[in-house]
C-alpha cells in the first residue's frame, strides 16, 4: 500500500490530537454540518440499506452526522482518521446523536494513503479537508481503490483563497489548486458535477465540492 513520510504522518496526528476540541467546535459553531448536510440530501445519493460508505479523514466526525442528518441509513459507515482524539470526540458524537443512535458506524484510526480495506469494498466516500495532507494523486488513487466500480466520491477539498491562506498556517497543510485537483481527479474518476456552496454558508469561504463516479 501506498505510505506517506512518517514524519509528516506523525506532526498531521499530534496536530489535531492537540486541537480535536477546539477544532469540532468552531465547525459546530459555523454550521458545517448543517450546511453539508442540506447539499447532500440535494444530490439524491443512490446509499441503500445495503450500503457501505466511509468518511475519509473524518475528524471529529461531523461528514458523517451530516450523511445520517441528510436521511441517509447505510448499512455500515466507517470513519476513518489518523487523530485518537478526533476519533474520540466522534464516537461520543455518535452514540449521543438522535440521527445516528444504535446505527452501525465504526471508528477507526488509519492512514489516508493506506486504508485499512479490502479492494472494491466500499459503495460510497466522503473526504472533506483531509487531502490537504497528502499528495493529491495518491490520495485520490487510494480512495479508488477501495471504491466498487461506478462508486461515488463526494470530494471537499480546501479551495485556494485569502481564508484558505490563514487556515494553511492554522492546520499546517497546504490547500491544492483546482486545476491540479480536477488534473488529479481524471484518473480514476468521472466528474458528475462540482458545486459552489452559498456565500451566506462559511462552508463556502473555504470548500468546494465535487460529485465523482469511480471510472
Amino acid at each position: 500500500m501506498l505510505t506517506e513520510p512518517r514524519g509528516r504522518k506523525a506532526k498531521t496526528q499530534h496536530l489535531y490530537d492537540r486541537i480535536a476540541d477546539f477544532h469540532n467546535l468552531a465547525l459546530t459553531l459555523n454550521g458545517y454540518r448543517p450546511s453539508l448536510a442540506k447539499y447532500l440530501k440535494a444530490l439524491e445519493l443512490k446509499i441503500s440499506s445495503n450500503s457501505i460508505v466511509l468518511d475519509a479523514g473524518c475528524g471529529t466526525g461531523l461528514a458523517t452526522l451530516a450523511l445520517y442528518s441528510a436521511g441517509y441509513r447505510p448499512r455500515k459507515s466507517l470513519a476513518l482518521d489518523l487523530s485518537f482524539n478526533s476519533l474520540s470526540i466522534a464516537r461520543e458524537q455518535f452514540i449521543e446523536d438522535k440521527k445516528v443512535r444504535n446505527r452501525d458506524i465504526n471508528a477507526l484510526q488509519g492512514n489516508l494513503l493506506a486504508l485499512p480495506l479490502a479492494d472494491s469494498s466500499v459503495d460510497f466516500v466522503i473526504t472533506c479537508g483531509a487531502l490537504e495532507y497528502v499528495p493529491i494523486e495518491k490520495g485520490l488513487n487510494e480512495i479508488a481503490r477501495v471504491l466498487k466500480k461506478d462508486g461515488t466520491l463526494v470530494f471537499i477539498p480546501v479551495k485556494k483563497s485569502p481564508i484558505s491562506a490563514v487556515l494553511e498556517v492554522i492546520y499546517d497543510f497546504k490547500a491544492h489548486k483546482t486545476k491540479d485537483v480536477v488534473g488529479a481527479l481524471r484518473k480514476d474518476f468521472h466528474l458528475v458535477g462540482n458545486h459552489k456552496f452559498p456565500i451566506t454558508e462559511p462552508i463556502s469561504w473555504s470548500k468546494i465540492s465535487f460529485l465523482l463516479k469511480k471510472k
